[in-house]
């Protein structure tokens, strides 16, 4: 009885390195399990070696545990195939969408590969943890979609969807070739924070993570800043499901964008009765002072130079946007002040080479260095008062608050691209890494 009974678990102990070995042999190729044709193979293989494996957890901040008793590499496989397969059961079931699923199996692997680039030891873990609840937000979001307010507050609890981009994007950032250019005035901004006065920032933008990254590069040196700001975001930030879970973690002000204000002539009416309703939110929200304001009044994200290939700081500002955050803050009657804000980021995210009308753009994802720079106040005053009329007053302002933009971000790419790092200081941009 006993030697048959070590026979029967040797066969079964045959059958889990079997299909251990399957397993490896189908990951290793990396074929897209989406693309599978036949799900029973996986479905065998996770039935039989279940006993040697941890299952994953996909609930609420869960971290991915990791099996005890074989090669962490290998533990870290399966998983990885499980997560996999788990998006292909919830689209057979009817649950999932296929154009999602195959929007997070495209991100899945990309961001594999970007954590991977960066030589994290815990890159396996960080990947695992962070794409699961990944998954699990997105199936939430489908099940159940979330519609965002005017102005909408950060959710932070009972699930904390501000941490959950944190996490996300922090494995993304190169800290050792990252910089942030003038530490001092963002201190002297968060004082004015403190004293109850508004601080505006006008900024170019480069990638839908533009929220996270700015908050990573400042949550040691100014943490409410960090913590605290809102962004005036687009509408396909927080109509695309993939999307919609980062965006459920950041304060903002929501508006549709002027580039898509008529994808669908139809709707183009109802999108500027919305924009109108966001400006009276946003007046609101400076009258009660204290508040940190981001806004690209580009309305786009920055792009390649079709002719040289090198990604520029956008065309220039939109004076009438920036115009109407001058007015708001001024109405507030509170103390407001307005600062240029440069950012560099583009490779972590990069947008489409083209603005595209349809939500659910491919996301491409590298792990790279980052930069971001804020310039000296600047205020329409010492303007109007050297010109007689107003409207050229107000261009003229838009178009320093833009020149400052472009002059700090020539130094970020100088310090990023041009592999000069701190020695790109210029006497109007000092870099530092406050990190290290």
């Amino acid at each position: 009885m006993q030697l048959d009974s070590a026979k029967e678990q040797n066969k079964k102990d045959d059958l889990h390195i079997t299909c251990m070995a399957i397993l490896i042999v189908v990951i290793g190729m990396e074929i897209p399990v989406l693309e599978i044709n036949s799900i029973t193979l996986f479905k065998i293989i996770f039935q039989n070696i279940s006993p040697f494996l941890v299952s994953i957890s996909l609930q609420i901040n869960a971290r991915i545990p990791f099996c005890l008793f074989i090669d962490r590499n290998l533990c870290a496989y399966y998983v990885y195939a499980e997560l996999l397969f788990h998006i292909r059961r919830e689209v057979e079931i009817g649950r999932l969408p296929s154009n999602i699923a195959a929007k997070l199996h495209e991100i899945y692997y990309n961001y594999r590969n970007a954590v991977h680039q960066s030589g994290n030891t815990e890159a396996d873990e960080i990947i695992l943890s962070n794409m699961a609840a990944t998954f699990d937000r997105v199936m939430l979001e489908v099940e159940d979609p979330f519609s965002f307010p005017p102005h909408h507050t950060a959710i932070r609890e009972p699930f904390d969807y501000y941490m959950f981009g944190q996490n996300y994007f922090r494995p993304l950032i190169d800290f050792r070739k990252s910089y942030i250019g003038n530490v001092s005035l963002f201190h002297d901004a968060e004082e004015k924070l403190h004293q109850g006065h508004n601080v505006i920032l006008i900024s170019n933008h480069q990638t839908e993570a533009d929220p996270a990254i700015i908050s990573l590069l400042l949550e040691k040196t100014s943490p409410y800043i960090s913590e605290n700001m809102t962004f005036v975001a687009g509408d396909r930030v927080v109509t695309d499901p993939v999307c919609k879970p980062f965006s459920m973690g950041r304060n903002l002000v929501c508006v549709y964008s002027k580039k898509h204000m008529y994808d669908i002539p139809e709707l183009a009416e109802m999108k500027r009765r919305a924009n109108t309703r966001s400006l009276k939110e946003m007046a609101l929200l400076l009258r009660t002072g204290g508040q940190v304001i981001w806004i690209a009044p580009s309305g786009g994200r920055d792009r390649p130079d079709p002719q040289t290939e090198n990604c520029l700081v956008q065309a220039a500002f939109d004076a009438a946007s920036v115009n109407n955050i001058r007015r708001l803050a001024d109405h507030a009657n509170v103390p407001r002040h307005i600062y240029p804000l440069s950012l560099l980021c583009y490779d972590v995210m990069p947008p489409p080479p083209q603005v595209e009308k349809k939500i659910g753009e491919r996301r491409v994802i590298s792990f790279h260095g980052v930069g971001l720079s804020i310039g000296p106040e600047v205020d329409l005053d010492g303007f109007a008062a050297n010109h007689s009329n107003a409207e050229e007053a107000k261009e003229t302002f838009s178009a320093a608050l833009y020149d400052s933009v472009c002059e700090q971000y020539d130094v970020l790419k100088s310090a990023v691209y041009d592999h000069q790092g701190l020695g790109a200081s210029t006497s109007s941009v000092s870099l530092s890494q406050p990190w290290t």
